[in-house]
């Protein structure tokens, strides 16, 4: 799947984000190594530490269908630009892959932007596993 295709089913999900605290809804696509996709959204609450990201939300889902490697992850805002994962995010994202492409889209160059997770995250948190741990 490509990026652009990506970059519409995270459009798409913007529609479920759940912000009424921030009023700045985030979606996110994400493509497995088995060639399955997830998407989430941001979820707020009142208690603002409770609140997720969307990018979390769709590797949570992933994860909890089994999926363990990913291929890329579009993240989008209500503008339709790419919004830059956050550290827990990015944490998150190299827990489980850290060559993960993470895609922006920059709509004033009409152009995605590819970063790997490793790069935005270079030091992180890392529990080196065996197949047999996980």
């Amino acid at each position: 799947m490509d990026n652009k295709e990506l970059y519409r089913l995270a459009l798409e999900a913007l529609k479920y984000s759940y912000s009424p605290y921030s009023r700045f809804p985030v979606g996110a696509a994400l493509l497995t190594k088995k060639g399955n996709v997830y998407t989430g959204v941001n979820i707020e609450n009142a208690s603002y530490g409770l609140t997720i990201c969307a990018e979390r939300v769709a590797i949570f889902k992933a994860v909890s269908q089994g999926e363990r490697s990913f291929e890329k992850i579009v993240v989008v805002g209500k503008d339709g630009n790419g919004i830059p994962p956050c550290g827990a995010c990015r944490q998150v994202m190299i827990e489980f892959s850290p060559e993960i492409e993470v895609v922006l889209y920059d709509s004033k160059k009409d152009e995605f932007i590819v970063y790997k997770a490793h790069e935005i995250l270079p030091i992180s948190f890392r529990l080196e596993v065996n197949d047999e741990q996980q």
